[in-house]
Parts: C-alpha cells; structure tokens; sequence
C-alpha cells in the first residue's frame, strides 16, 4: 500500500459515507463477515474491508442486494469478510505496521471466533438505563453507540438513535453532561 492511501477506515465514519442509518452499516458489515479491530475505544476496517463495503453499496444502489451480491462474490459460508477464503496464512502484515500488527490479530481472533461481542448487546444496555432511571456521561453514551462526544454535544439537548431518546440531564460528577435514556413511543 503507498503513502497516499488509507490502511483503515473509521467504522463511526461509514453511516456518513454510504447515508445510511448505522444499524444498516452494521448489516452490511455482519453480511460481509467484517469484524472491525478496536484500537483504544475506536474500531476500525481494513481499506481491503471499505473497497468491499463500496462495492456492495454500488451494487444494492444499482439495484442488486446484498443476498446477490454475496452470491455472485462468492462469499458464502467459508469466506471471511476482505473476500478472499482461507484459514488466515493470507493475513498480510508489515512488521513496522503496528496498527495493522493489532488489526490482522484482531481479524484472526474474529475469524476464530474469539472477543467478538454481540452487536446486539447495546440495545439491552439502553434498555437497562432507560428502565433504571441510569444517566450516563457523554463518553459512556459515546462508547456505546459508537459517535465520539463531540459529535453527540453537537446534537443540542435531545437527540434519537436505535429507538431510544437521549436528552441532557445535568452534569456528572466529572463534568460531563448527563443523559436521559428513554424508549421512542411506538
């Protein structure tokens, strides 16, 4: 890879790149088998990983889905999710490469089914904090649906994501804004 491209995409970024929600992202990416690397409380996709989210995102907007897209990609069962099938000998690492160094350990723990958490697992959190009356901090609501603070502060007092409404709630202890959890009325 030269020095003008990228060698890793930030997952936060993708709903942004493609206009769609995240939980449509996080779909497309579950279809493809792409288990982001986490460095620090960001996760990460290859750049083999977003030329595949791309070409995928092409495809359904010509009118193909991912079902198809799949099928004629030949990543059924047994293929990982940069495309290629294998049992992880074609994991490429430059040893200068640290971050690359944690994303290939981490695309080889997926692939053996090691650390990868339930994406479903934050909807029980919400669910608990809107249940309990819990107020968490920026960050906390940050790290859990996957926007940093600054983006979360930019939205004003009240926003909505995956059927639940945040509103600002006064302060923690450590200054941060506190957040109301609350389920979205059907």
């Amino acid at each position: 890879m030269n020095s003008g491209e990228i060698d890793r995409y930030p997952v936060n970024q993708l709903h942004d790149r493609y206009s769609l929600a995240r939980s449509a992202v996080y779909k497309r990416m579950q279809d493809l088998r792409i288990v982001p690397a986490k460095v620090g409380q960001r996760s990460y996709i290859t750049a083999q990983q977003l030329q595949l989210m791309d070409e995928l995102h092409v495809f359904i907007n010509q009118g193909g889905s991912a079902a198809e897209f799949l099928e004629a990609r030949g990543l059924r069962q047994g293929n990982n999710g940069n495309g290629q099938s294998g049992s992880g000998s074609d994991l490429a690492i430059n040893p200068n490469d640290v971050g690359g160094i944690i994303g290939a350990l981490a695309e080889l723990m997926g692939r053996m089914g090691f650390g990868q958490p339930d994406p479903m697992q934050y909807f029980e959190t919400l669910e608990n904090a809107a249940q309990n009356g819990w107020l968490p901090s920026t960050s906390e609501l940050a790290d859990l649906i996957d926007l940093s603070p600054r983006e979360i502060e930019s939205y004003g007092d009240r926003f909505s994501e995956a059927g639940f409404i945040f509103s600002r709630s006064g302060y923690r202890k450590n200054g941060e804004i506190a957040w109301k959890v609350t389920k979205r009325l059907k």
